[in-house]
């Protein structure tokens, strides 16, 4: 974002949805103008009333140069000099910025994933963020699998209520079919030890920062099994108080 652009970006109505929890930009010194305009712009936005926070990024000599020369870019700062003189004259000029800066974050041993979790967990002291929507998915195999999903189980080995001649014709929302798949002791051991480890990785998900997260279940036709099981996870998920839907694909079929 070119900081000149920022006071007339800020005043868009963004305000009015409520979709948007924050906003982030990003600005360095490929803008030219930059370094001259930052500091008053950023100064008027506060005698506005805008909350802001700055965070400056920064990494060690040697992993910068070895950054360009992984991505094969020039440095703004080098084109009649070397890469290292355009990085030494890039602190230099932004050591004023430096100074103001809320936090300051030294990037050289972060992965992409590892910096993100950083600047989410700051994003969360200032404002709660929306917490990971998760979708249940019940499939059948014989329709294909999910490309979506980030998370497949095969219930396949379940006693299958396709061969009870009375629960055949039904599907896993009818109370019958539930209690046959349910009242198995390899259902309940199933059951304890995939719940556990969804118990363990939600969380975990979470950290990483992914915002949706979808969970398959899959039996041959995406009828019975798939159905009964999806539903019984989305029940232990609400229990815990999270946001969650349930898509049965292949019920109909």
């Amino acid at each position: 974002m070119p900081v000149a652009l920022l006071p007339k970006f800020l005043e868009l109505p963004i305000k009015s949805n409520s979709e948007i929890a924050g906003l982030a930009f990003v600005m360095d010194l490929r803008e030219k103008s930059f370094l001259s305009k930052y500091s008053t712009i950023f100064k008027a936005l506060n005698r506005k009333g805008h909350k802001s926070e700055i965070l400056f990024l920064e990494a060690d000599e040697d992993i910068l140069l070895r950054r360009f020369s992984q991505t094969r870019r020039h440095h703004p700062l080098s084109q009649d000099k070397s890469l290292l003189e355009g990085l030494r004259i890039e602190k230099k000029q932004l050591e004023s910025l430096r100074t103001s800066a809320d936090k300051i974050i030294n990037t050289s041993l972060y992965s992409v994933h590892d910096l993100k979790a950083i600047v989410g967990v700051i994003a969360q002291k200032s404002k709660d963020i929306a917490p990971m929507k998760i979708n249940i998915l019940s499939f059948g195999f014989k329709y294909g699998v999910p490309n979506h999903a980030d998370l497949i189980m095969d219930v396949r080995f379940l006693a299958n209520p396709y061969f009870i001649p009375k629960l055949k014709t039904l599907d896993g929302t009818d109370k019958d079919v539930k209690n046959y798949v349910l009242n198995n002791e390899e259902t309940q051991e199933f059951l304890k030890k995939y719940l556990g480890l969804l118990d363990y990785l939600i969380p975990l998900y979470e950290k990483e920062g992914k915002s949706y997260l979808t969970i398959a279940l899959g039996c041959t036709g995406g009828q019975h099994r798939s159905v009964v099981i999806a539903q019984y996870i989305l029940e232990h998920i609400n229990k815990i108080e999270r946001p969650i839907i349930v898509t049965h694909r292949d019920i109909d079929r």
